[in-house]
């Protein structure tokens, strides 16, 4: 089943936010397998990030690669809300 993510960490900048996006793509890292829609959004130095994932396994499982490099740039992501979804519409 499809799960939402959305992060609302404390003062997230783009600068942290483009490291650690560039970070993941040189790594090889991103977009992950299972990742469907990810979203980036706000004011710099309080941006929000949202994703659509197909399993709660993939979403996991990139965890375990994403909070190194969360870590490595300063980012607190603080506690995710993650929500199964009940129904999605595409155009």
């Amino acid at each position: 089943m499809s799960v939402l993510i959305r992060f609302a960490p404390s003062a997230l900048t783009a600068a942290q936010y483009d490291e650690s996006v560039s970070k993941l793509e040189s790594a090889g890292k991103f977009p992950p397998d299972g990742l469907d829609y990810h979203v980036c959004f706000g004011t710099d130095g309080s941006l929000r990030v949202s994703e659509i994932w197909d399993s709660r396994q993939q979403l996991e499982a990139f965890g375990e690669q994403l909070m190194p490099v969360l870590a490595e740039v300063g980012i607190d992501p603080g506690e995710p809300e993650i929500l199964e979804i009940h129904n999605i519409v595409k155009r």
